[in-house]
Formats: C-alpha cells, sequence, structure tokens
C-alpha cells in the first residue's frame, strides 16, 4: 500500500542492522505473583514507567504437556489461557517526527548522521510528532472495536510521555519490555524513545532518519530476554502481530523467544516482513533463522508483491503465496498487497481477490499497517474471506485519505462511509493476468460490483451483499475517544 519514492538511509552492511521505524523503554515493576491463576487489574492513573492497565485479564496455566512439531523447531508446550486481548504489537513502538525540507539529506553515512544530530538539537513544535510504527496498527485495530495492547520500550522523556498519552486516548495499554536490571550502566541515549524523522522534499519524496539507522546492531540489543509481564501479554492475546522492522530493535533471540512463546500458548502470530525481509534473508545467520521462524510459524502472512519475490524468488504473487504456505508449519492465510489494485488472500485450498478502492489518495504512510488491523477483525470474528479482505481494503483506503500515520490513521466513520459507497476500483484485464490459468485450479472467490451468471467456475461475490453484512458488525464497535489528528 505504500507509494512513495523512498530514499534509504540504511548504511552499507552485510549484517543488515536498523532501519526505520522503532520502540521504547518502560522501566518494568514486577505486576505479576508468582501464581499460578490470577488477575491483572486495571490501573487506575497512567504511569510513566511499564504499565500493564488491561481491562482485567485473567490468565489461567494448567501443567505444560509437549506438543512436538514436523519441521525439526524447537518442540512448543501448550498453555491455556483466558485470551481477552484480540491483538498484541510487537516492539517497533516510535515517534514520527515529520518535517518538510528543502532538499532530502545526503547520502554520504557521515553527513547524514551529522544532518539527523543537527535536527535533534532542540525539540521540534510538538505539531510535528506523531505515534508511529505500530502504533499504526493499533490505533487502526482499536478504533475498529478491537482490545489492543502495545508491547515495546519506551523512554520516560518528554516523546516517551507523548507516546503513552497519545495510545491511552485510543484505550490503548503499552506493556513494557525490558527488566530494569537491563537498563543498569547503559548511557541514557541508548534508553530514549526511538524517533523517527520523516523528511518530506518539496517533490513528496521521503526519506527516513533515526539513531538507529547508524548502529550495526539492533538498537534494543542489550535486551536480552523476555520479561514475566511480557510473556504473560503474549500468552493472553488472541494475536500476536510482529513485522520486519522488530530486527532494528530487538536480538534475533529474543524474537525467537517471542515466536516461541506465542505458539506455546496458541497465540496466532500475524508476520509482515516488509521491505526488511529481503535483506534479512542475505543477512547474519541468526537473522536469517529468526526470520525462517516467523515465516514458518505464523498463521497469517502480509506482504506486497514485490516482497513475496524477494522472498520466494517467484514473480507470480499467487504462486509465490502458495510457495510460502507449503513452507509454513502453522501458516493458514498468506495475503497478497496488490497497491491501491487490491488484495489477494491464499489459503491452501482457495484463492480470495477484491479490487481496491477508488480514493483520492494523499499519503500512503500507514495504509498496510491500517489493512493488518482489518484483517486481525476478519480473523478474529471468523469472517468470510471475501468480506476480510473487503473491509481490510477499505481501512487501507481510508487511511491513503489522510496525511500521516498515527492518529490520522482511517477512522471508523471515514470506513463506512467508504464501505456505503462501494466505489471499487475494478480493472478486468489486470486480474485475468493475475489469475492466469487459475480459474480451474483452485475454489477461487472475486468481489465484485455486478454478480452477472456466466463463469460458475469463478465465484463472483456482490460487494453490496458484503457491504450490508459488514455495516452490523462495525456499527456495533465501541466508540472511543479519538485524539485531535497531529499537523504536518
Amino acid at each position: 500500500m505504500h507509494h512513495h519514492a523512498t530514499i534509504s538511509l540504511k548504511p552499507p552492511s552485510s549484517s543488515n542492522s536498523a532501519t526505520l521505524t522503532h520502540h521504547h523503554a518502560f522501566l518494568s515493576p514486577n505486576l505479576f505473583p508468582q501464581n499460578p491463576n490470577y488477575v491483572v487489574h486495571p490501573l487506575r492513573k497512567k504511569l510513566r514507567c511499564s504499565n500493564f492497565n488491561c481491562k482485567g485479564l485473567e490468565i489461567t496455566v494448567p501443567k505444560l504437556r509437549p506438543n512436538s512439531l514436523n519441521n525439526g523447531d524447537d518442540k512448543f508446550r501448550s498453555i491455556t489461557a483466558v485470551k481477552d486481548v484480540d491483538i498484541a504489537t510487537l516492539g517497533n513502538l516510535c515517534i514520527d517526527i515529520v518535517l518538510n525540507v528543502p532538499q532530502l539529506p545526503p547520502k554520504p553515512l557521515d553527513q547524514r548522521k551529522a544532518y539527523m544530530e543537527q535536527l535533534s538539537k532542540s525539540p521540534p513544535d510538538k505539531r510535528y510528532w506523531e505515534a508511529g510504527g505500530n502504533c499504526n496498527v493499533a490505533i487502526a485495530a482499536a478504533r475498529l472495536g478491537l482490545h489492543c495492547i502495545t508491547i515495546g520500550h519506551v523512554g520516560d522523556e518528554i516523546y516517551g510521555r507523548f507516546l503513552i498519552d497519545v495510545l491511552s486516548d485510543e484505550g490503548i495499554s503499552i506493556v513494557g519490555m525490558n527488566e530494569q536490571s537491563e537498563a543498569l550502566n547503559l548511557p541514557s541515549s541508548d534508553y530514549e524513545t526511538l524517533l523517527c524523522w520523516v523528511l518530506v522534499d518539496p517533490l513528496q519524496r521521503h526519506g527516513f532518519c533515526s539513531r538507529a539507522d547508524f548502529n550495526v546492531d539492533p538498537a534494543f540489543n542489550w535486551m536480552n530476554k523476555l520479561s514475566t509481564e511480557v510473556k504473560m501479554a503474549i500468552r493472553q492475546s488472541k494475536i500476536l502481530f510482529c513485522n520486519g522492522y522488530d530486527f532494528d530493535e530487538l536480538s534475533p533471540s529474543l524474537l525467537e523467544s517471542a515466536v516461541e512463546c506465542a505458539v506455546e500458548s496458541g497465540t496466532s502470530i500475524f508476520f509482515d516482513p516488509g521491505p526488511r525481509g529481503k535483506s534479512l534473508l542475505a543477512g547474519r545467520s541468526e537473522e536469517k533463522r529468526a526470520l525462517g521462524k516467523l515465516l514458518r510459524m505464523s498463521e497469517v502472512l502480509l506482504l506486497t508483491s514485490e516482497e513475496a519475490v524477494s522472498l520466494t524468488g517467484i514473480d507470480d504473487p499467487i504462486l509465490a503465496g502458495q510457495e510460502l504456505l507449503k513452507n509454513g508449519t502453522c501458516t493458514k492465510w498468506v495475503i497478497v498487497k496488490m497497491g491501491p489494485k487490491g488484495s489477494i488472500l491464499i489459503t491452501k485450498s482457495s484463492i480470495t481477490c477484491a479490487p481496491g478502492f477508488k480514493v483520492n489518495i494523499i499519503d500512503t504512510v500507514g495504509c498496510g499497517d491500517s489493512f493488518v488491523a482489518a484483517i486481525a477483525f476478519g480473523f478474529i470474528h471468523d469472517l468470510p474471506l471475501s468480506y476480510t479482505l473487503t473491509l481490510a481494503n477499505a481501512v487501507g483506503a481510508a487511511t491513503a485519505m489522510g496525511c500521516g500515520a498515527g492518529r490520522n490513521v482511517a477512522s471508523l466513520r471515514k470506513v463506512l462511509e467508504l464501505l456505503k459507497e462501494s466505489n471499487l476500483n475494478e480493472d478486468d484485464k489486470f486480474w485475468d493476468e493475475v489469475l492466469n490459468d487459475k480459474v480451474n485450479s483452485q475454489d477461487l472467490t472475486v468481489l465484485s460490483k455486478l454478480v452477472v451468471d456466466g463463469n460458475h467456475q469463478v465465484n463472483r461475490v456482490s460487494v453490496q451483499k458484503v457491504v450490508s453484512e459488514l455495516l452490523p458488525k462495525l456499527e456495533s464497535a465501541p466508540a472511543k475517544k479519538v485524539a485531535a489528528p497531529s499537523k504536518r
């Protein structure tokens, strides 16, 4: 869903470490007693330390039993938990600071670093600040009525407090990722909330700049284990969302631990490798191992058609998706985003295609993140696949109509408006080329404005029928307080 001409500010390195979106720091007191049955009660006030102010989450941990997997991965253990959180995002929390600049930063590494340090000397006006990274997923999901938490690292400074306030206003909690002891003897800069400078030139080209871009190791490489709070947050969530930018902040071994914790507890993993997937595939052995585990153990994979090609070497997006399904241990859905044209959802027995919605695109930042939130909604509510894709396309398109991400992602009101208009960007020639010879090979469903009897090999679903059944589910979503959008 991202169509910007982006300028990469990563230094050339075989280690392929950090890039643009990131997390934040929280001191974590021990909030959980050592008891197999306990309830986490809401906190009555916001904390500047680690907080877990979810809505009375009861977790039960029975006797563990082994559950061996067939692909040679570690033997994971099954844990039963009351899953009162719909989706938890892992890491990738940051503050985006969006600035118009006369020209993008210079390419030489030392000059770019000096450029960023100059920007960082004093905080810019707050109207240029916005929650970024996985905050986009959480905010979009919360606006659809899902119960969301974010797991990450936020510093106790003005940027961290801003991020806490933004998420709190949206009804979203932050679970601190680090143990307090891990922060001892660290330079203060290593513990601060990560900033991503989003720089826009007069031609609307974007450049991204963060302190993580200049480190070989992940920004929070000093974190070496999952805290009790984080494990419990994963266990009591229905979905754990991870993306490729997590590798820029967290060590591969820590990411593997999170994957194992999710699989043990029956938490579904959603993974979007993003543009980092290609570099991770050619990265260090530990990065490749962690990437492989995420690809195998995720129930839902989300990627653009270009990313699907880069991970599989297969140009055809549907065949690439089927290859990822074949290689997955837990994979149920592979979703390929085709930009404004729409999206495809591939299972082992079916292909579902949904054209996108016609909108006036202002800014595509955050569209893919918003899309994830809607896929999670469909997954949790067990919607038909064509309904899930229709909703995801609408949420992504509604975000593209705004400027920036964070509090500017799709509102429920705008999503409902787009669905009611049902103005699909149908392109029969494009979809004929994508589907090519697959009509006879699998159960094939295509979303359409007009359903005409004729080709019974393709199950055409009317967008009007889909919308008429989606609207009641969405209109019953609980209203949430929404902060005023920021200005660029």
